[in-house]
């Protein structure tokens, strides 16, 4: 069901492993960016309209008005299941916790008597969330996206998700009730490159964003870099993915389950196992033929995962290569259950999110960790970051100099101006002193 890819005895460059030995999905938005194109400008010229055309092409419901009415909202919450909302409730509260304590305060730097450098934090002013509604239903998205944004100082914000013929034309109602649990109403059914040319562009019923954030499949992708500069993203979500790094005291039960967990999100999921050992590995692969037999989304999703080129059981030599595998792959969720788990974990340096031993599992970040599960996916944890609290903040500089201070430092800004062959640059700074500038000390 699952493949495998033996490394031991490899000698890795000086460099580090080449990314490309590893399991990955084939994940071609340079494609999808021509399909995208046409719909994101039909969006832009005939706003509203375009969307309900499309609602009814590619999700199969017929719509007269995208925004969702608030009457929507409150119905939704007052109709969900109760140990649902209470489920959501104590989400909410664990994101908020650590999402409060990203929050950044403004910090004022004294360079020189009379000579200061503040820099600001202020929220982008109006941000869309996007929470996808296709092969499930995401709530936690809704969290995910909503509480970071609300703890940073947005001032507006709106959440598209697909409409579902389920329901009316309206996104799924636990997706509504997560909405209103969260105090949004502001809610739009549309998915999509669609939803994502409705945000950067505006239509009728909505005002353009500047910033639009949350996980979407291939088309959202190719949206957000198309519209990219126009708007803000956090990123081109990509398939989910797990990683995980075990030794011999890992438990096979859990190993298999967890591989398990991601792969029913989507074929394309990648589920990736990193271990020394081979008795681990054999393990783990009757393992998840047992589960699997067992489970929900086996023919549709998970087994097309598992069996997929994006996944793998990778045998290393030892630690310090699994390490390297690790840090090579960047997961966008890595587990590391090996012994003195943590102090493994501390060594990672490439990993949207890193869950530690054996009691935290990826699917406790995906619900109620506290921690956020909008992550970097396609090997983009090398040099990104989850959602959290910084995305929807701005550091700006504020710099504010006495005459005193600025005489003091205008002969080095002249001689840097005269180096880079820009004269009207030391120009302004001469202009403030009659053409005399002091010589700088």
């Amino acid at each position: 069901m699952i493949s495998r890819i033996d490394l031991r005895g490899a000698a890795f460059p000086e460099g580090g492993i080449d990314r490309d030995l590893l399991p990955r999905a084939e994940l071609d938005v340079e494609a999808a960016l021509e399909k995208v194109r046409p719909i994101c400008d039909d969006v832009r010229h005939r706003g509203t309209a375009a969307l309900i055309d499309y609602a009814h092409r590619f999700d199969g419901v017929t719509i007269e008005r995208v925004r969702v009415p608030v009457a929507a909202l409150e119905s939704a919450l007052a109709g969900i299941d109760p140990a649902v909302r209470a489920a959501l409730e104590e989400s909410i509260r664990r994101a908020r916790l650590v999402h409060r304590d990203q929050r950044r305060t403004d910090h004022t730097t004294q360079v020189v008597p009379g000579g200061t450098v503040t820099e600001r934090w202020v929220p982008v002013e109006r941000v869309g969330l996007y929470v996808p509604g296709g092969r499930s239903v995401y709530p936690s998205s809704v969290v995910m996206n909503v509480v970071p944004a609300q703890e940073a100082g947005v001032g507006s914000m709106a959440v598209a998700s697909p409409p579902q013929a389920e329901f009316g034309g309206l996104p799924h109602p636990t997706i509504l009730a997560a909405c209103a649990l969260l105090g949004v109403d502001e809610v739009y059914a549309a998915g999509g490159a669609q939803a994502v040319a409705m945000f950067a562009y505006g239509t009728e019923e909505c005002r353009p964003v500047a910033m639009v954030t949350g996980p979407g499949n291939i088309w959202v992708a190719a949206a957000k870099r198309l519209l990219k500069g126009r708007i803000g993203i956090d990123a081109e979500a990509g398939p989910t993915e797990i990683a995980i790094l075990a030794d011999a005291t890992a438990d096979p039960v859990h190993v298999a389950a967890d591989l398990i967990s991601q792969a029913e999100h989507d074929p394309l999921a990648a589920s990736v196992l990193v271990t020394d050992s081979e008795e681990l590995a054999a393990a783990v692969e009757k393992e998840l033929e047992v589960q699997v037999g067992a489970t929900k989304h086996v023919e549709d999703r998970i087994r097309p995962a598992l069996s997929g080129r994006q996944s793998g059981i990778v045998l290393v030599d030892g630690l310090e290569q699994g390490l390297a595998v690790v840090d090579a792959y960047a997961a966008e969720h890595l587990e590391v259950q090996t012994e003195d788990a943590a102090a493994v974990a501390a060594r990672v340096r490439n990993a949207g999110a890193v869950f530690v031993g054996a009691f935290a599992p990826v699917s406790l970040g995906d619900y109620a960790a506290g921690s956020n599960h909008v992550l970097p996916t396609g090997g983009c944890a090398c040099h990104s970051s989850g959602l959290s609290v910084q995305s929807f903040l701005r550091g700006i500089h504020v710099v504010d100099y006495s005459r005193e201070a600025l005489a003091e430092i205008a002969g080095h800004v002249v001689t840097l101006a005269e180096a880079e062959d820009l004269p009207a640059h030391g120009a302004a700074v001469k202009a403030r002193f009659d053409w005399k500038v002091p010589p700088s000390k």
